[in-house]
């Protein structure tokens, strides 16, 4: 049960963490993605840029954290869902290490445009706008895309396991859905990922991820629910062993 909670525990400040870490990192890079002066301010606001990197390996982390902390759980109900949901995370984890490379290389570009003098503007100009891009698409395809798949993994088995009250997961399903729903809106041109509308799409996974933390800190994953989910788990694997004898 000390074990149990205690991974609940971790959980929750991980999601917390991740959260923290997401919103600083975008905030520190204001100065490289969002001046019109992009190529000068970034060099000038490098160590800003830089710890906005940093920012972003801990949300790495806490991603992946999430994922490996909760599977143990998650795989009582449902094993192929559960290995899904970490593979997923995975690939959520490279998707931000791909926006995290492009930033720190339109930084580079950015020295490089400060210290040589009087350089072709136009060329550092495409290749900042490329780097940006690549930024931006990564940026929808971490926090909107593959966060919608997998919040809506490990709701679904919440919700059925009832490892957590039922509303909580039923909140994440619908913030799942309409994350995924903003993504492809986002894609084909109808709202921007930074708007109200964006915003307001984004408001149930985030309330979703903010409760369940809460939850999982204070109360731990239903210790009821994790022995009904073992016993089951166990009898169904004595009869596989029984059935292959």
């Amino acid at each position: 049960m000390n074990s149990n909670k205690k991974a609940g525990k971790l959980v929750g400040i991980l999601f917390i963490l991740a959260a923290v870490t997401a919103v600083i990192g975008l905030l520190l890079y204001d100065s490289i993605l969002n001046e019109p002066d992009y190529l000068i301010q970034g060099s000038e606001h490098a160590n800003r840029v830089i710890l906005g990197a940093v920012m972003e390996l801990i949300l790495i982390v806490s991603v992946v954290g999430t994922a490996m902390t909760m599977f143990p759980f998650l795989k009582l109900y449902n094993e192929t869902i559960a290995l899904w949901h970490v593979g997923f995370r995975f690939l959520e984890a490279v998707v931000i290490i791909i926006g995290i490379i492009s930033i720190l290389s339109l930084l580079t570009l950015s020295r490089e445009y400060v210290a040589g003098g009087a350089p072709d503007i136009a060329l550092y100009e495409a290749s900042g706008t490329l780097l940006k891009a690549i930024h931006e698409w990564t940026f929808l395809m971490g926090p909107n895309f593959m966060l919608g798949i997998n919040t809506m993994m490990y709701s679904f088995i919440f919700y059925k396991s009832k490892l957590v009250p039922r509303f909580i997961p039923i909140l994440g399903m619908i913030g799942a859905t309409l994350i995924l729903i903003c993504a492809f809106l986002v894609m084909f041109g109808v709202i921007q990922q930074i708007s109200i509308f964006g915003g307001l799409l984004a408001l149930p996974i985030a309330a979703n991820e903010m409760i369940l933390a809460i939850w999982l800190i204070v109360k731990g994953f239903n210790e009821s629910a994790i022995d009904s989910l073992s016993a089951k788990r166990r009898y169904k694997e004595f009869s596989l062993s029984e059935f292959e004898c």
